[in-house]
């Protein structure tokens, strides 16, 4: 046996101790074993899932949504029709479902319903214009297209050559999910001759899309490196606010299924919604972006004191960087429940920050989740010492297969990169400096907008805030800061000038300062530079 399979060995061993710990492990009962058993020869990982959490309890509530609850069973038997449905219109392996769907059931009905025809479901992001989902169907080639009343206009000229089926319906129709539901067989499909794969858009932050392909993971490495940093449990509530399509909306949504959980979902975001949910459904677990997060903080002391919240042990942040001003002050209000996880949609996650980090070093985004390897490397190619910013990789059996339309990241060692710069401190903790391609180069020393954009942060009249380089005769580049003013500041460029020359090295001061209303964002809170005015 070689290093690298006892080393497996062990991981795969710790893992499902603390799958069991948890309280996810849960037997199922003799007479449902051959049933699971039976789904997992015929659809695989991920097709069975609803089986086995069916088997498991039947009665558990899977999710909540603005329609109401739905069971395990209720679940399984849905996909199962719609995947007969499916299957009946020549769904299989090799075709491919698109869907572009809201937090809601038909969101999951639809990937187990896919999961279950073996097909490969691509995720789209409902933040996307018409010719963003135009280039990633026509590159992707997709089959069958899932999608909301609301996102019709976008999708309009779209006509795959298996159907259109709406999923949130303004009106009823034959062209809907229920419908297909309601007329399906709600027993087991046939076997499904192939396995499902999943795409997840990528953010498209500085361009066109790309598809990033996973395939299911046969390893509780993934779950056990999470729950040895987070304390999710078993058979809790979940409130989802990050969009299902997002990879980590999505990764949640999976593990609230391994863990027997139920999951809240809202087609929108709302910030008092949220709260009102947490409190109403006693969740123990939010998960959010840090826009999210920050909408919920403005709401206020009074309006967090006037709901019960102490259910809720668990605000699991994402997406994007969250920042020390933000942490600082979440801590503050929330209390120390606040796990800051820094990862991608190619690598899946690779460190975790717990409170307990976050209280002595806000700005990191902690140490790195067991089963994963996360190096900092310089320029040509050696590992730097802690306190050295370098590339960050990271390896995983989590990272993905390369993107769909050809290509993949760049790996050193066995290890992708991230794109990101960063460093370890002396505790282990890791730090994003900023992203390797948004490097400023100005009048020869080299700045990285996110140190800008954090100190701008913690000014109390900002509210938000972007930097990016562009162009200047003398220096090459220069910094131009992009700045939201709470409603009841008096800020002008000068004074925001001065505040971070108070608190950085002289040429990392912006020398363009505009105000704006609002910072453009991505459904993953994510802000999009290329749509700010240059």
């Amino acid at each position: 046996m070689t290093a690298h399979t006892l080393r497996r060995l062990e991981l795969e061993t710790a893992s499902l101790l603390m799958y069991a710990r948890s309280g996810g492990l849960r037997l199922i009962p003799p007479g449902r074993i051959a049933a699971v058993l039976r789904a997992l020869d015929r659809y695989g990982l991920m097709g069975a899932a609803t089986v086995i959490a069916a088997a498991r309890d039947r009665d558990g509530l899977a999710l909540i949504d603005e329609r109401g609850p739905t069971t395990f069973g209720e679940l399984d038997a849905r996909t199962n029709a719609l995947a007969n449905e499916w299957r009946r219109l020549g769904l299989g392996p090799g075709a491919s479902v698109a869907i572009l769907t809201g937090n809601h059931r038909g969101f999951l009905d639809a990937v187990y319903a896919a999961a279950k025809c073996g097909a490969e479901i691509l995720l789209l992001n409902t933040g996307f214009g018409p010719t963003q989902l135009a280039e990633m169907l026509a590159r992707e080639g997709a089959d069958l297209l899932v999608y909301d009343d609301e996102y019709a206009a976008a999708v309009a000229e779209v006509r795959p050559r298996l159907g259109r089926f709406r999923a949130w319906a303004d009106a009823p129709g034959t062209d809907t999910l229920d419908t297909l539901i309601e007329r399906g067989d709600p027993g087991p499909p046939p076997r499904s001759g192939g396995r499902p794969k999943i795409v997840i858009s990528t953010s498209g932050t500085t361009g066109v899309p790309k598809g990033a392909l996973r395939s299911e993971p046969y390893s509780l490495i993934p779950v056990g490196g999470l729950l040895g940093k987070v304390p999710f449990r078993g058979r809790e509530v979940t409130e989802c606010c990050v969009p299902l399509f997002h990879s980590m909306g999505f990764s949640h949504a999976m593990y609230a299924m391994v863990l027997g959980s139920t999951l809240v979902l809202h087609r929108h975001f709302d910030a008092e919604q949220a709260l009102d949910s947490v409190a109403a459904h006693r969740a123990s677990a939010m998960i959010v972006v840090p826009v999210m997060l920050r909408r919920i903080l403005d709401l206020g002391w009074a309006a967090l004191a006037e709901r019960d919240l102490s259910s809720l042990r668990i605000v699991f942040v994402g997406g994007s960087q969250l920042g020390a001003a933000l942490a600082t002050r979440a801590l503050r209000d929330l209390g120390p429940v606040v796990y800051n996880m820094y990862g991608s949609t190619e690598v899946a996650y690779a460190t975790i920050a717990t409170p307990a980090d976050l209280a002595v070093a806000p700005g990191c985004v902690g140490a790195v989740v067991p089963g994963s390897v996360v190096k900092v490397f310089a320029a040509d190619g050696r590992e730097v010492p802690a306190g050295t910013p370098g590339r960050i990789f990271v390896g995983n059996v989590l990272a993905f297969e390369g993107y769909t339309g050809g290509g993949t990241k760049e790996s050193i060692r066995g290890l992708m990169a991230t794109g990101d710069v960063g460093h370890f401190d002396a505790a282990g903790r890791l730090f994003i400096d900023g992203r390797d391609d948004e490097m400023i180069v100005s009048g020869g020393e080299n700045v990285y907008p996110g140190e800008v954009e954090e100190a701008l942060v913690q000014h109390p009249g900002i509210l938000d805030a972007a930097v990016l380089g562009v162009s200047d005769e003398e220096f090459g580049q220069r910094l131009r800061a992009y700045v939201v003013a709470r409603p009841d500041a008096s800020l002008t460029e000068r004074d925001v000038k001065e505040y971070i020359r108070n608190r950085l090295a002289r040429f990392k001061v912006p020398r363009d300062v505009v105000f704006v209303d609002a910072l453009p964002r991505n459904a993953g809170g994510k802000v999009l530079k290329r749509l700010l005015p240059v």
